[in-house]
């Protein structure tokens, strides 16, 4: 069993060390999440008490109860009270979806001219499908890494309006010099979008797993390797993050896709993907149009043939 506090404390300390600049604005996470997160710790707090910090904000309430009522849950009956889904998902579980939907709430305004945001939230709903199809693999909690997974680069879009110009050049020369995203942030300043992140989930009180999973999703596959980490959520979390994306922040990352499918058994990349696919599309409308892991793979064995 994985002590997050302590990784968390070993990989950034107790907060208060946030890289990022001064100038930078952070979003504002909405009161009701930040209030629930709160009341959520003291263990004589009861679902009738927590659904009524929800329902003070109707966008959340939606959409957990969207969420709730969809075929992921297969439930059978429809479930009509934020009290009921409490009760049914479990305080932890919905603290973990009040987190990752109140982010993005909170992100919905942002204006980057350098990413989509419906592509952003399309490519994050579907590493966060994936790493939680991967920790069933793995027999770990599969709802840590579908929240993780969902929070992975919730600061790029900020970082990217903020730092336009050096980010803007990282997608320019992603086509003559290929990078990792992370590796050219350490370079330009220092820090990566995965530590300040991290900060910044520990300065909102945001979960230890949360955190941990967060700053380590670029470790890829090597975190698999790992005694402690490899069959972890952090490990589903990082091998989700391989999955490509518009700012291509790990140019080789389908082909670790594809060497991973080679070496699991379990791991069966394509019909994974062909199961995610069909999520995505059910969950989003934004992923209509949005090129998934399997319309990639389907292109990659079509080069493959035609050479």
């Amino acid at each position: 069993m994985t002590d997050w506090t302590k990784l968390r404390k070993n990989l950034i300390g107790d907060g208060k060390q946030s890289p990022l600049p001064s100038q930078i604005k952070l979003p504002m996470l909405p009161k009701a999440v930040m209030e629930f997160s709160e009341k959520a710790e003291d263990p004589k707090s009861t679902p009738k008490v927590l659904s009524k910090i929800i329902e003070t904000d109707a966008g959340i309430s939606c959409e957990l109860l969207r969420m709730v009522n969809s075929s992921a849950f297969a439930l059978r009956r429809k479930v009509s009270s934020i009290q009921q889904t409490i009760t049914l998902m479990g305080i932890r579980s919905t603290k973990l979806f009040l987190v990752t939907t109140g982010l993005k709430q909170a992100m919905s305004t942002n204006d980057s001219k350098l990413i989509n945001l419906p592509n952003f939230w399309s490519t994050n709903l579907e590493r966060a499908l994936t790493a939680r199809e991967i920790a069933r693999l793995m027999k770990v909690d599969p709802d840590v890494a579908f929240s993780a997974a969902m929070l992975q680069d919730f600061l790029l879009p900020v970082l990217s309006k903020e730092l336009f110009d050096f980010y803007l050049q990282f997608t320019i020369n992603q086509d003559s010099n290929p990078y990792l995203l992370n590796e050219y942030e350490r370079q330009q300043f220092n820090w990566d979008h995965c530590a300040a992140a991290a900060n910044v989930m520990l300065d909102w009180s945001f979960p230890d797993e949360l955190i941990c999973c967060v700053f380590l999703h670029h470790e890829g596959l090597k975190l698999l390797t790992d005694p402690e980490l490899g069959k972890s959520p952090a490990a589903a979390v990082a091998v989700a993050s391989l999955i490509p994306d518009p700012l291509r922040q790990d140019p080789n990352g389908l082909n670790q896709l594809l060497t991973l499918n080679a070496a699991w058994p379990e791991f069966n990349l394509f019909e994974i993907a062909e199961q995610i696919d069909s999520e995505l599309r059910e969950e989003s409308t934004a992923a209509r149009n949005y090129l998934s892991l399997k319309n990639r793979l389907e292109k990659h064995a079509t080069l493959i043939s035609n050479e």
